[in-house]
Order: structure tokens, then sequence, then C-alpha cells
């Protein structure tokens, strides 16, 4: 890996074999879409990543990561919600979000977005048209933010992820797979 290069490892439900085989140095996303009722999994996650160190990220609810005192919330491409911006947080409290085109930038931005994470750059079993390395360095031109990339990253294409204007990338299936210690 490159030397400050960032990795975020989307989670949906506490695993605690799952988080044990990954390095410290990643940050968690924890996201579940599919069931509400996830705040005992939210907080044995955050209590295990507080313990080992671990950055911990809320999608898509201010509100609850503010609460628990998260380092910072997500905010993915279909939350349009342009509140983020005249918020009384502290400094440490990171809002990064995703994207998949320029005017879904613009809307990272005016959320207030340090990192926005530009998908998918590779095929993915969700997604069968990806940016690839040159149209993600044309979206990445298109904000002065951070990027991160996100979709179909793997060992084989980290390499084409470095020439790129990422600082980083994000991951499920991967980073499941190889606990990346």
């Amino acid at each position: 890996m490159h030397k400050n290069f960032k990795i975020y490892y989307f989670i949906e439900k506490f695993n605690l074999k799952e988080l044990s085989n990954i390095n410290k140095s990643i940050n968690i996303i924890f996201r579940n879409y599919s069931n509400s009722n996830y705040l005992d999994d939210l907080i044995k996650t955050r209590n295990f990543c507080k313990k080992k160190g671990f950055n911990l990220y809320l999608s898509n609810n201010l509100n609850l990561a503010l609460k628990l005192k998260l380092e910072g919330v997500y905010l993915p491409a279909f939350n349009k919600r342009i509140i983020y911006n005249n918020l009384n947080i502290t400094k440490k409290f990171k809002i990064i979000g995703s994207a998949h085109n320029v005017a879904e930038i613009k809307v990272k931005e005016k959320q207030n977005c340090e990192e926005i994470f530009l998908s998918p750059i590779f095929k993915t079993e969700k997604y069968k048209n990806y940016l690839d390395t040159i149209k993600f360095n044309i979206l990445a031109n298109k904000t002065k933010r951070n990027v991160i990339a996100l979709g179909g990253v793997n060992l084989n294409n980290l390499k084409k992820i470095y020439s790129t204007r990422s600082i980083g990338v994000a991951s499920i299936s991967w980073i499941k797979k190889n606990g990346l210690k």
C-alpha cells in the first residue's frame, strides 16, 4: 500500500470475527439499509472500534453519528439533502459521501463532504457500467475535494488506482475476503 493511502470497509452488522481480522488502519463504514433495527449492532461496533482504534462512520444518519460520538457520517449518492453545510460540529467529525457523476459531486460539495467516493471505478456484480481509470480521473478533476475509488476494487486492479487522483479505496468483498492485515 502507498503511504497515507486510505482504506474504507463497508459493513452492515457487528461481526467480531470479521472485524478482528482486519488492520486497524482501515476505516469502517456501518451501512445497513435493509434493517432499521440496527442500533445494538452499531453500538457493539462502536465499542469494538473505540477499543481497537478503528475510525467508525455511520451511513446516512448524521444525528445518530453525532450522538454516538463517531468519527463521522457517510452520505450515499442517493442522499441529496443540503442540510449538512451549516452544522456546528467538531473539527474532528468528518462528512464523507459518494457520487457517480458531476451533478452528484456538486451535491456532495454542497453537503460539505471532505472526501467523495467515486463509483464504480471497476465492474461489480451490481454495476456492469463502470468508470475505469480515465473516466474516474475526469470526474475526480471536477472537484478539489479528496476522492476515494469505490467499486470492484481488488489486488489485481489496485495498481491502476495508484495512477488516479484517488487517495484511497473503499470495498466490501475484497476486504471481507482478504482481511488486509
